[in-house]
């Protein structure tokens, strides 16, 4: 698969995938619904950040065979969904206090605490709607993605349970990183194959791989970027306590591990028709999250603090 192919495919699905959100969206503006509520949950959803876990949902299900474009949607549209509101409720007072989010000002900021929290219940029903109504036309698949969706959002191990830990005394790094950040992904992976009829086990170690090699990556852009390069505050791990990679294996280490992570994700993409393309999308994820500069600016900060290092070399 050539590189401008590959770019022409992530290009088309995330066309498709803010079309669907436009329309749910819209679907859901109704003369009945308070106006601010909806206003509020569309700043929530747009213009949105990489989009990768919906890309994921529907990879997935096109290397699986896809065969109901309506379902793959709605999983990838309630995937995103989740996601959104728990970036609404992470931001609040009671967690990070974040006064951006995505380049723009954070729910809270623009339409105050009480109405961002119903703006992340919302969303949280709105996710559930879509699968439902979607689901209808394929019953015999839509309680296995239900419970998939369900297992990498609440509790004990999915996104919310991952916020929770936040809250307790001690937590152990891996334990936080695979409910904050990777069973969503898991979730994405797996319903993107039970979408299209497949079995989601042999998809299951990509969502694995991707979902904490994410975490990884935003442990090291939180301590090396900006906040208007990051579109949200940065420090936040160090402010908070969080668990962080970065803190524990250094920004080397770190770096190290991100790689290992993301080449572990490339080998793990099953025998399919698409593994190329699949692939591809692993690729470059990677080099978005952790550009070559990034690497090169730690490895300089590495043999300036260190010169046997250079001298070694």
């Amino acid at each position: 698969m050539t590189s401008d192919h590959g770019q022409g495919a992530l290009m088309d699905m995330m066309t498709r995938i803010q079309a669907a959100l436009d329309h749910e969206l819209t679907l859901a503006c109704s003369p009945s619904a308070p106006p601010r509520l909806m206003a509020a949950m569309r700043h929530a959803v747009f213009p949105g950040g990489a989009r990768i876990r919906p890309q994921l949902c529907l990879a997935v299900a096109g290397a699986c065979g896809e065969d109901a474009p309506a379902l793959t949607n709605a999983a990838a549209m309630a995937i995103e969904l989740l996601h959104c509101a728990s970036l609404v409720h992470d931001d609040m007072p009671c967690f990070d206090d974040a006064d951006t989010r995505r380049g723009q000002p954070a729910v809270h900021k623009v339409y105050g605490e009480p109405l961002a929290l119903l703006t992340g219940d919302a969303l949280i029903v709105m996710a559930y709607q879509i699968l439902a109504r979607a689901g209808s036309l394929h019953p015999e698949r839509l309680a296995g993605l239900i419970e998939t969706v369900c297992i990498g959002t609440g509790a004990p191990d999915g996104i919310v349970a991952g916020q929770a830990w936040e809250c307790e005394n001690r937590v152990e790094l891996g334990q936080y990183q695979r409910a904050k950040t990777g069973a969503l992904f898991v979730a994405s992976t797996c319903a993107g194959a039970q979408a299209a009829g497949a079995d989601p086990q042999a998809w299951r170690p990509l969502g694995e791989c991707l979902g904490e090699a994410y975490q990884v990556a935003d442990d090291i852009r939180d301590v090396l970027m900006q906040a208007d390069e990051l579109g949200k505050p940065a420090g936040q791990d160090a402010q908070h306590g969080r668990p962080s990679a970065a803190s524990k294996l250094g920004l080397v280490g770190a770096i190290d591990h991100f790689h290992g992570l993301m080449q572990a994700a490339i080998d793990s993409v099953p025998a399919c028709q698409s593994r190329s393309a699949m692939r591809q999308l692993v690729l470059h994820e990677s080099r978005r999250l952790i550009p070559q500069s990034t690497c090169d600016r730690i490895e300089l900060q590495r043999t300036a603090d260190h010169p046997a290092v250079r001298l070694a070399a």
